[in-house]
């Protein structure tokens, strides 16, 4: 979450007066995360999260804004859009569309517990279950058909070594068949700062803006590489995940394949903001070595799915 678009006190307040939440008594800006502008707003005594999209179709915005208000429906603890009276869950601001969402209790915190791994793969797999009967999901906007796009697109903007190592893990990902594994709607991005915790228990799951349909098991890779840093937490995650939903012997075979997959994903989205910087008030910049180092380690030494 970041303010690449400055929202004005007295235009939130108009835009704010249809909800009928009562008197805007405080708002600022989130300097966190990467693709929206977001800002705390307190109105009528009660503080909720105003995100105002940057670059993201009406078709987009229905499908995010309609996922969540399913899945919060159905017992998971993410946010709920506040509708208008005539039922839209967004409206224009400062030229962009903007939703308010309910702002869930709890904290991020910067390295978990097995423990709370095991939580984690348990929320996911429920999340899964939850959306199964979603209909008409758009597909993952950073799937498979994205990465060789950015990914070629970079090539000629990076080093020789970065150069290299992408020409060969797009190569490696082409000659993948996912076609045959589960899939569903996934989150797409469930990194630390998405999840809340209050009391040792997982009390919130932000940020949908990268959900799609896409294979189930990329999005338990998408958490392991950011969650789990030793085999301990890997294997707490997933066995969290399996007890839930089970996992089978085609998905584990591919495992490898879609962590690295996971991991390149990430790394590329992360060098197209480094190489293409959007300007903005207050805005996170996150380092892409990070998971072009954890590619590498994933393509030099694989790690099975734990049992």
């Amino acid at each position: 979450m970041s303010v690449y678009t400055t929202v004005g006190r007295a235009e939130l307040a108009t835009w704010l007066e249809p909800l009928a939440l009562g008197a805007l008594s405080d708002f600022a800006g989130i300097a966190a995360g990467m693709q929206n502008s977001n800002y705390f707003v307190t109105a009528g005594g009660v503080r909720r999260v105003l995100t105002v999209f940057e670059h993201l179709t009406p078709t987009q915005l229905d499908f995010y804004l309609a996922l969540m208000a399913h899945l919060a429906a159905r017992g998971i603890p993410c946010p709920q859009p506040v509708a208008d009276p005539e039922g839209r869950l967004w409206r224009r601001l400062a030229g962009k569309p903007a939703a308010l969402l309910s702002c869930l209790p709890g904290v991020d915190i910067e390295a978990a517990s097995a423990e709370q791994c095991s939580l984690l793969g348990q929320m996911l797999a429920h999340l899964h279950l939850a959306a199964a009967d979603f209909s008409q999901p758009l597909p993952n906007p950073c799937g498979a058909d994205w990465r060789e796009t950015v990914g070629r697109a970079l090539l000629p903007q990076l080093s020789a070594d970065e150069r290299s190592r992408l020409t060969a893990e797009l190569a490696f990902q082409a000659a993948q068949n996912y076609a045959d594994l589960p899939r569903g709607v996934i989150h797409g991005d469930l990194f630390r700062d998405n999840v809340l915790w209050q009391s040792g228990q997982l009390s919130g799951v932000l940020d949908f803006y990268f959900a799609g349909e896409d294979v189930l098991l990329f999005d338990l890779a998408v958490v392991a590489n950011d969650w789990c840093a030793d085999a301990a937490k890997l294997s707490a995650l997933v066995a969290g995940y399996r007890s839930v939903r089970p996992i089978g012997v085609d998905e584990a075979i591919a495992w490898p394949a879609l962590r690295r997959a996971a991991a390149l994903r990430f790394w590329l989205l992360r060098l197209e903001v480094r190489h293409h910087p959007r300007p903005g008030a207050v805005v996170t910049i996150k380092d892409p070595d990070y998971f072009g180092r954890i590619l590498q380690h994933l393509s030099l030494a694989p790690d099975e799915l734990p049992r």
